[in-house]
């Protein structure tokens, strides 16, 4: 998860961008990728955490941009914008995604963060 604050007391917002990693324990086991969910239903937790792992680790060291890997590699229709989620307020989000999403500075990315969708950064 890549965020950015946007607001004030007033209405507050944030802007996130992530790549989602669907498992055999996501709530819906299909993707834009995988719309029988064959690979999804065939990845545990624990392998999507890794791959993961990796495109953070690759993000990191500079040999991908999050963008880029988000629209090749997320399970989330928001690939064909790079991960871009658009602005969101309080509780329009899963609570552990809006809680990473509210932890981050501006630029940071996160790390695993575990919703009933799957594994995300």
């Amino acid at each position: 998860i890549n965020a950015e604050y946007m607001g004030d007391n007033l209405a507050m917002a944030w802007r996130a961008s992530h790549i989602l990693v669907k498992h055999e324990e996501s709530r819906r086991c299909s993707s834009w990728k995988d719309v029988e969910g064959v690979k999804i239903r065939a990845r545990s937790k624990e392998q999507a955490d890794e791959i993961l792992r990796g495109y953070r680790a690759k993000i990191l060291a500079g040999e991908a941009k999050f963008a880029d890997i988000a629209r090749t590699e997320s399970d989330c229709g928001s690939a064909a914008q790079g991960g871009d989620l658009g602005n969101f307020g309080p509780g329009e989000m899963q609570l552990p995604f809006e809680n990473a999403v509210k932890s981050l500075k501006v630029g940071e990315i996160s790390d695993i963060v575990h919703t009933d969708s799957g594994s995300h950064i």
